[in-house]
């Protein structure tokens, strides 16, 4: 099976979300898949790992496996006060984009980390909407991305 599905003509997207601060990025997933239901030619599939770290090597696994057009990764990598979060998040980011690099499959990062981030509700609430903007660019760049790629193949 390839991204492409010959049978119905709709391709694969794969929508990979870190499960923790998972009722912000929960918004992220609800925006994508809300822009991506539009589009009769594309089928969205999620899949959730425990942590941003875990992102990378999930998108390369399916990125192989030939069955996506697209990979979309979305985390938020918050300062903990027990490791530097900068390191974590430019460790999925870089790895992200080798998958994309590799694979050839476009790979797409809502990865966020803010420079300071408390739980408190003024935060919680603020990223809570910014995921949901961030999961329409990430449809938006997804879909103009598979468009313009479709083009350069023809």
């Amino acid at each position: 099976m390839t991204s492409t599905d010959t049978t119905s003509s709709k391709q694969t997207v794969a929508f990979i979300q870190a499960c923790w601060h998972r009722d912000i990025v929960d918004r992220c997933k609800e925006s994508f898949q809300k822009e991506m239901s539009s589009r009769s030619d594309i089928n969205v599939e999620c899949f959730e790992v425990a942590g941003a770290f875990e992102i990378p090597l999930h998108a390369k696994l399916l990125a192989q496996s030939g069955k996506y057009a697209a990979i979309v990764g979305a985390g938020l990598v918050t300062n903990s006060g027990i490791y530097r979060h900068e390191y974590v998040a430019q460790a999925v980011v870089s790895g992200l984009m080798q998958v994309q690099l590799e694979t050839t499959t476009p790979v797409f990062s809502v990865v966020l980390t803010p420079h300071n981030f408390h739980n408190s509700e003024e935060h919680i609430s603020f990223f809570r909407e910014h995921f949901v903007v961030k999961g329409a660019e990430a449809a938006s760049a997804c879909i103009s991305t598979l468009a313009s790629l479709a083009k350069l193949k023809a």
